[in-house]
């Protein structure tokens, strides 16, 4: 869950704070060398990330602390950063027997009652790696989690940017999406299903390995994140919009390459877990501080286990998609796991159980057959592998063992499978709970279809029905309909608009349902090219801006047509016309991003006008026409038949 009570160190409090973990380094070198650390138990456990949604609108709601306010009496829920985010946590499990029946059956009943809870606040649950109908403005500090520790992680993160832009955001798919953000909170598109394995301190450097080699195939299997604001990008675009949401570092000269906080890593693990730890202190000035009492140094001289608390907020505020975590059992013992973070939320239960078995069984597999993972593969093609399968998704074609070159199903169906079916018999795991999570894995990738795809191909079809905002709508819906259900994503029918059955746009926004993809002229252009532009692309509205973006004026159909019919009159002021800015509206009416459309409606009628540019920080970012508000009125109408 994160640590609460966290700060943003002044200069003599990140002092303290550091001698506090580097004797925390220490004290756990002592427990290390000495065997403190459990090691006749191992167990497996889980975080489930999830969004809140307006029930009727299906847009993020921020009502998170209102939700855990029915759930109290529950230690399993907790906030995350945004307020339209909940956390839940599953108990430890013994990796044995039933152990990934009883992950299931504890998800579905925890998710249940927050479902319930989320009811009593017009809200609605979804599992998903990245809500495919948040804003970017859901992203602004009014959503964020009013707790300190969310506070002190944004202002902690802005401290440490260079940046005169911001928080940037480059990512190209089918679409190409690159916009600027005022702050860290786009982290909080992101939603995961985060699994933990613990490890004994012997193994804990050839299992980290393992799962560096096997995140690619992990996340091109179960990738279910390929829309943010309704742009086809990635396929598991959290991967890359976490990394760039906080990252602080600049463009520079000369050839530095610092590494970004949230990171695959450099290299493979030699020995041991410290040198995670200490890269990690070495690489990263510390972000967040704590009032820390505990001499960790000290409690190890007492014979005590320390609860290093220093070390666990650094090691929080370093974002490794294989995390190293230290805990202490119920036992009073010691214990070290393995954290995989790359898993998203979704689209089902059972996905998400079935993501975890595959992951848990091919660890275990890999590490009986395999003595050192770096024999056989290298960590500049685990790595590349990773960027990969994050772009690609199921498509990845991977760099295996021996540099031989395969497609991610053929992979995971001929050799990973079987070895994950091994190392979970190994572990005890019942065998019809391995043939009802690796069949959902095999099933998949015979159909050549997961979360991504299915998103993917539901938006490409619906965009050509209805509009983006319908679309998106349409396909959460789907999304809500099917999560708790025992269908897993790859036997789920693509969403019909049909289904749309409540759609209420009036509280949408300009910035949601205008035109972006403008084609626009400058003021010395020729009319004669306008003409010939508006009859091309079919277009009643022409923007006029300068070179730096600026609307200048505007053209129309009415103006243009004024124009043809008189500039032949000897008489006419339209005879000595030749350029744009001979014709064009100087002055257009304007109307910024954030007015709801319901506004700009009210305004165009009132002013009898047929179009409004759209501006932000006096750049022209859109356009709104009668045709946009005629277009989805006429769908309005007719689901009313």
């Amino acid at each position: 869950m994160g640590e609460e009570k966290v700060n943003v160190p002044t200069v003599d409090s990140r002092t303290k704070f550091t001698r506090h973990l580097l004797q925390d380094i220490q004290a756990l070198e002592y427990m290390l060398k000495h065997d403190w650390f459990e090691t006749d138990t191992i167990r497996i456990g889980a975080e489930q990330e999830m969004c809140l949604v307006d029930k009727k609108t299906l847009k993020p709601t921020p009502k998170n602390m209102a939700v855990l306010k029915k759930l109290q009496d529950y230690s399993w829920a907790t906030t995350e950063i945004a307020r339209f985010n909940l956390e839940c946590n599953l108990s430890p499990q013994e990796f044995t027997g039933s152990a990934l029946r009883l992950m299931e059956t504890e998800n579905r009943y925890q998710l249940d009652l927050i479902t319930k809870a989320a009811k009593t606040r017009d809200s609605l649950v979804v599992l998903t790696g990245i809500l495919p109908t948040l804003r970017k403005f859901d992203l602004s500090l009014d959503n964020l989690t009013p707790k300190p520790r969310y506070l002190a992680l944004i202002e902690a993160i802005r401290a440490q940017s260079k940046s005169s832009k911001g928080f940037e955001l480059r990512l190209a798919g089918i679409d190409e999406l690159f916009i600027s953000h005022d702050s860290p909170l786009m982290e909080a598109c992101n939603t995961s299903f985060q699994v933990h394995l613990q490890v004994t301190p012997a193994t804990f450097a050839p299992l980290y390995n393992i799962a560096q080699a096997i995140t690619a195939p992990i996340l091109a299997i179960s990738a279910n994140s390929p829309l943010v604001f309704g742009k086809r990008l990635w396929h598991e675009s959290r991967i890359a919009l976490f990394q760039q949401s906080l990252d602080v570092r600049t463009t520079q000269d000369h050839m530095r390459q610092p590494e970004p906080r949230v990171s695959f890593g450099t290299n493979w693990l030699d020995k041991s877990i410290m040198e995670i730890y200490k890269e990690d202190i070495a690489r990263f000035r510390v972000l967040l501080g704590a009032d820390v009492e505990e001499n960790s140094l000290e409690t190890v001289g007492r014979k005590e286990v320390p609860n290093l608390k220093a070390l666990q907020v650094h090691n929080g505020t370093v974002y490794r998609w294989n995390r190293p975590c230290y805990g202490i059992s119920d036992n009073g013992k010691p214990h070290l796991r393995i954290e995989n973070r790359v898993i998203p939320a979704g689209p089902t239960v059972l996905d998400q159980i079935a993501n975890s078995a595959f992951w848990l069984g091919t660890m275990i597999g890999m590490a009986n057959k395999y003595k050192d993972i770096r024999e056989h593969m290298s960590f500049a093609d685990a790595k590349d592998n990773f960027v990969k399968a994050a772009q690609f998704g199921i498509d990845t074609q991977l760099t295996w063992f021996n540099n031989k070159k395969v497609s991610s199903c053929d992979l995971i169906v001929e050799e990973l499978i079987p070895i994950a079916r091994d190392g979970l018999r190994s572990k005890g795991i019942v065998e019809e709970d391995i043939d009802r999570y690796l069949g959902v894995i095999e099933g998949r990738a015979k159909a050549h279809q997961n979360g991504a795809r299915w998103l993917l191909q539901s938006y490409t079809k619906l965009e050509k029905e209805v509009t983006q905002d319908e679309g998106l709508t349409v396909i959460t819906s789907a999304m809500i309909r099917n999560q708790m259900t025992e269908k897993p994503v790859h036997t789920w029918p693509l969403p019909d608009v049909k289904d749309l059955k409540a759609y209420r746009p009036v509280g949408l926004r300009v910035e949601e349902f205008m035109e972006t993809d403008l084609f626009t002229v400058q003021e010395d252009d020729l009319l004669e090219m306008v003409a010939n532009l508006m009859e091309w692309r079919k277009l009643r509205y022409l923007p006029v801006e300068d070179g730096k973006g600026h609307l200048t004026g505007l053209i129309t159909t009415r103006k243009l047509l004024r124009y043809y019919t008189r500039k032949d009159r000897p008489d006419s002021p339209e005879a000595g016309f030749v350029k744009v800015k001979d014709i064009m509206i100087s002055d257009p009416k304007t109307i910024d991003p954030s007015t709801t459309i319901k506004e700009a409606l009210q305004v165009m009628r009132g002013e009898k006008l047929g179009c409004l540019p759209v501006i932000k920080n006096q750049e022209l970012v859109g356009i709104i026409t009668e045709m946009d508000f005629l277009r989805v009125s006429g769908r309005l109408i007719e689901r009313l038949k």
